[in-house]
């Protein structure tokens, strides 16, 4: 087992590593809109905090050697489902092909005031 972390993605807020390493696969913990050079969550709208949530996750890929196309499937919580399309099409866009799985839940919060939280895993 490999713990991975960063300084290019936010440090953890709790107990946890920003991802395990096992067997060639990465469980990475879900990531939030906090950019880690400010320390603040970049959340001027929704579009912007998707996509530094995608830019953190890339920063965790990255230290683990991997990028985007190796990840298998997605975890994503929304704070309002009614908001789904904005954080699907900038999600989209961090993909090229060989989606991955993926499922999408509201739910009533989520860490450090934000508003999407990604976690995934990937292969390499």
């Amino acid at each position: 087992m490999k713990i991975i972390n960063t300084k290019k993605a936010p440090e953890p807020i709790g107990p946890y590593n920003q991802a395990v390493q096992h067997n060639g696969t990465l469980y990475m913990s879900g990531q939030v809109a906090i950019n880690p050079a400010t320390g603040k969550m970049d959340n001027a709208n929704l579009q912007a905090e998707a996509h530094r949530v995608m830019k953190n996750m890339g920063a965790v890929l990255e230290a683990a050697g991997m990028d985007y196309s190796n990840i298998v499937k997605c975890s994503i919580f929304l704070l309002d489902m009614s908001r789904f399309s904005e954080v699907n099409a900038v999600y989209g866009s961090y993909f090229t092909s060989n989606f991955p799985a993926r499922e999408t839940v509201q739910v009533s919060a989520l860490p450090a005031g934000a508003t999407v939280e990604i976690s995934a895993i990937a292969v390499g």
